[in-house]
């Protein structure tokens, strides 16, 4: 593994790295995490029942509009073209998931986008249940978003 920061200059500078010259290829990034939720929270959002509507569906807008926008948060991340955004929510008994694969076909990968859309997703969960969330003292003892990571990076060259 190099030791030289690709995305600080010569004189210690912030920039963005020149892709310029690398060949395009088909690339694809999974993220996944989960929000951990009370479970009488995680029932009502199974069954569509939480007060501001369908939580999963709009969390899965946001999670795409993340994904289509990394590019504006990442302050080195390249603007790339998304081919394909795909999500998976799974409702169980502490906690949803959301995993988020991204594809691309560029110069660069695609894992910031995998990650914004998981972690936006999940902010999404948390915004939507609130409410359901806040036991006696006004506290949230059980809520917590934990576990963001990539768990699949690929280049077809």
């Amino acid at each position: 593994m190099s030791e030289e920061f690709t995305h600080v200059d010569e004189e210690g500078d912030a920039q963005m790295v020149d892709v310029g010259d690398k060949a395009e290829s088909q690339r694809r990034a999974v993220a996944r995490g989960q929000i951990r939720l009370t479970e009488s929270t995680l029932a009502a959002i199974d069954a569509d029942e939480v007060e501001k509507g369908d939580v999963l569906a709009t969390a899965r807008i946001g999670a795409i509009q993340a994904v289509k926008h990394t590019w504006e948060m990442v302050p080195m991340c390249h603007q790339i073209p998304i081919t394909n955004v795909d999500i998976e929510f799974t409702v169980g008994d502490e906690a949803v998931e959301i995993v988020v694969a991204v594809e691309t076909v560029g110069k660069t990968g695609c894992e910031m986008e995998a990650l914004e859309g998981v972690t936006t997703g999940l902010n999404v969960v948390w915004d939507m249940v609130k409410a359901n969330e806040k036991d006696d003292d006004g506290e949230y003892p059980t809520t917590a978003i934990e576990d963001i990571r990539v768990v699949e990076k690929t280049v077809d060259r």
